[in-house]
Parts: structure tokens; C-alpha cells; sequence
């Protein structure tokens, strides 16, 4: 599409305009960023302010604290139906239109100018980083990134979604992010990706790839944006990937994580450089209108491919206590392992020291891993539903491993 044809598409979406679904008049509360036509973001004030008010309406938990005592709140809407979608809203705080969108949203399902699918629970954590976004900055009050902490558990933010994963056993994790563009060859407005670890379940993993490349592009591109699979620089002659920069299949990254974690994984990220014709607060009311759209995409799946999402998550869970599968230590569904990075007959279980144990035991929990009493330690068996993280969390060859146990033969 050329630039003149983008920008009528664009015009006719209503992004030129305001990048957001018409809002009513009346008492229906709105977010600093909307009564500032994007000029500047919701402050921390104005958010907890608004979550006071949707209260009243939906339920608003506080979930955790960061480092610097700001709450971590959680939304769920709906009426408890047994297909559970979570959004996790700007993990990294300074890629803030995640965060807006979510806060947009719940904002709508709470004044029904919006519906939850038939069957749906929907969960929000509308500010994942909340020391992140007060200060500006990737990372976390101690300058961690979150999301490269859901294997470790060493942050608070970390821990929390941890707790929320093992307690509500989402079906979907739909995850909300920002990019800087590389001119010509990493422009799109909307970058997808699916979990691309070799460990996660070939049924979950074909069903999150569905989600990405059938339900948010087209959700993304009838708006008249563009869109692509996020983590390659592209030719922009060609048109083809040159380089792999990121999406790999870091088992510590949440939209793998959840993959191993037998829910659907999805990371969304929009593009922060304005486009011909916009201005900055343009430019932010199309960020924040491109995550609505793609929170869009993952809500028609759930409408039309309920009994296939069901199927492969309950088939994960399922099948992972008796699968014998090879366990894969490094590599990607378009890269293959390294030699040595392959156990093509996994242990029964991994045996920890009763020191192991004890650096690890509240970690192990928090994931969702049993163990048992084995002499003056704990065995750790496969045969259970973490069964494809736990060697990522106990085998030597791991790149991320919490501790190193003894892998045994028989349990």
C-alpha cells in the first residue's frame, strides 16, 4: 500500500483521528491518556482512581507489591466461565500503550460498551510494572526485566504472575509490548509472535500460531496498519528475514513460559515512531488503538475456536504426566537444537539436596512443581504436569537452570 493509500485507510479506521473507539458521553469515567487525546499518559494517580471506580463494577484485587510499594492489581471480568484468557498490560515500563489499552478496555466490559465471550473469564493485570512506568524504564525498581525473570522468580513482579498463572491456569496469555523500528527493515506498525519453545506442546503451540497469524493480523490489518512475526529484520528489497533478533525460544520469557505452562501464548508489540502524518500524541493514540485491536483478535478466537483452544490446552495438561517426548535444551520451532542440547530419553525425576531444596522450594511452588520426601532430600518426578519446565528448572544443560539436580533413572 502506498503512502497516499495508508493514510486514507488510516483516515477511514479513524487513527488520524483518535485511535480510539468512540467514547461516550455522559459519566463514564476515562483515563488521563483519553482526556488528553494521548497527549500524555495515564499518571499512577489517575489509574488507581479509575480501578477505584471500575471496582464497583468488576473485581479489582491487589495481587502483589513491588520493591518500591506500589500495588499490583488484578481485573477479572466476567462470570466465571470456565475458558480463562489473561492480558498481562506492559511488563516493560516504558512501552506504556499496553498498559492504556488495557485500562481502555477493562473500562468498556465494565460499562458493557463492550462483552465478554460467552463462557469467559477474563483477567487483566492492567500495570505489570508499575516502578517501571512511574520512572520511565525497561526494567523494574532494581532494573531487572520482567520479562526475562518468569523461569528465575527472582523479582516480586515475577513471583506474582507466577501465582497467577498456578491459580488460574489461563487457557490464553496475551501479552502487551512496544518496539523501536529499524528504518526499511523492522517498520511494521504491529509485530506477532507465537511461543517458539521446542518443549512446548505441538497442539498449544499450532493454536497460538493460529491466534497470531489468523485472529490478530487480520484484526490489525483491516485497520489499515501492517503487521508481521516479531524477532526478524527483513530485506527491504526482498522483502525477506535476514537476521533473527529477538523471539528466540527462551524458556524465561512469558509467552514461552505460558507455552510450557499448557496455556497459548501471544506477544503483541506496536511500533513507538510516529508514521508519515501523525504526531506525537497521534502517534500514542495509534499505538494504544493497534493493542486494542489485537486484545480484539485473541477475543474472536475464543468466539470461534473455543472447542479447538480447550482442546489443545486440556491435552497439554493432560498428556504431559505420561509423555515420554525428548526434552529439548535450547533451539526454536525454526532453529534446530545445539549438539548436546537434546535428552532424547529423559530421567523418571531429578533428585535435589536437602540444601537444593531449600533455595529452591518456594520457586518450585510457585511454579507449580510437586516433589516428594526421597532419604535426607526431595525427588522431583516427571510425571506430573510441569512435566516439560522442570528440566528447565533442574538440569544442568538448561541456560537457565535454578539449580543443578541429579537426574535418576527409576523413581
Amino acid at each position: 500500500m502506498g503512502l497516499s493509500g495508508k493514510l486514507a485507510a488510516l483516515t477511514a479506521a479513524g487513527l488520524l483521528l483518535t485511535g480510539l473507539p468512540a467514547l461516550a458521553a455522559g459519566d463514564l469515567p476515562r483515563t488521563g491518556f483519553e482526556k488528553t487525546g494521548g497527549a500524555r499518559w495515564t499518571t499512577a494517580a489517575e489509574e488507581q482512581q479509575l480501578l477505584g471506580q471500575l471496582g464497583r463494577k468488576v473485581n479489582v484485587d491487589k495481587i502483589g507489591t513491588t520493591t518500591q510499594g506500589r500495588p499490583i492489581h488484578l481485573v477479572k471480568v466476567g462470570q466465571g466461565g470456565p475458558t480463562i484468557v489473561l492480558f498481562l498490560c506492559s511488563q516493560h515500563g516504558d512501552e506504556p500503550a499496553g498498559r492504556e489499552a488495557c485500562l481502555i478496555k477493562i473500562r468498556d466490559l465494565a460499562y458493557d460498551k463492550d462483552s465478554v465471550p460467552a463462557g469467559t473469564t477474563l483477567l487483566f493485570v492492567p500495570n505489570a510494572n508499575p516502578d517501571g512506568r512511574e520512572a520511565d524504564t525497561r526494567g523494574n525498581a532494581d532494573g531487572v526485566d520482567i520479562n526475562r525473570d518468569h523461569i528465575a522468580l527472582e523479582t516480586p513482579e515475577g513471583r506474582t504472575f507466577a501465582r497467577v498463572i498456578r491459580d488460574h491456569q489461563p487457557d490464553v496469555v496475551h501479552d502487551l509490548h512496544e518496539f523501536g523500528p529499524r528504518p526499511l527493515v523492522y517498520d511494521k506498525d504491529v509485530l506477532w509472535l507465537w511461543p517458539r519453545n521446542l518443549n512446548v506442546h505441538k497442539k498449544v503451540h499450532d493454536e497460538s500460531e493460529v491466534l497470531s497469524r489468523s485472529y490478530v493480523r487480520p484484526a490489525v490489518e483491516s485497520r489499515g496498519l501492517s503487521s508481521g512475526v516479531y524477532g526478524f529484520l527483513i530485506d527491504p528489497v526482498t522483502g525477506q528475514p535476514t537476521e533473527q533478533i529477538a523471539g528466540d525460544g527462551q524458556e524465561r520469557i512469558l509467552r514461552n513460559t505460558t507455552g510450557l505452562k499448557h496455556a497459548l501464548g501471544l506477544l503483541v508489540e506496536t511500533n513507538t515512531d510516529p508514521n508519515p502524518g501523525e504526531d506525537v500524541p497521534a502517534a500514542a493514540r495509534r499505538r494504544v488503538a493497534s493493542h486494542l485491536y489485537g486484545v480484539s483478535g485473541t477475543l474472536k478466537l475464543v468466539q470461534q475456536r473455543r472447542v479447538q483452544l480447550e482442546t489443545a490446552t486440556s491435552v497439554s495438561r493432560s498428556t504431559a504426566p505420561s509423555s515420554r517426548d525428548p526434552i529439548f535444551f535450547g533451539g526454536a520451532d525454526n532453529q534446530a537444537p545445539p549438539a548436546g542440547k537434546v535428552e532424547p530419553n529423559p530421567p523418571c525425576g531429578y533428585r535435589l539436596t536437602s540444601a537444593q531444596y531449600a533455595q529452591v522450594a518456594e520457586k518450585l511452588a510457585l511454579h507449580g512443581v510437586d516433589s516428594r520426601r526421597s532419604g535426607d532430600g526431595r525427588l522431583v518426578p516427571l510425571a506430573q504436569q510441569a512435566r516439560s519446565l522442570i528440566p528447565l528448572l533442574l538440569d544442568k544443560r538448561a541456560d537457565f537452570e535454578l539449580v543443578a539436580g541429579t537426574p535418576v533413572a527409576r523413581c
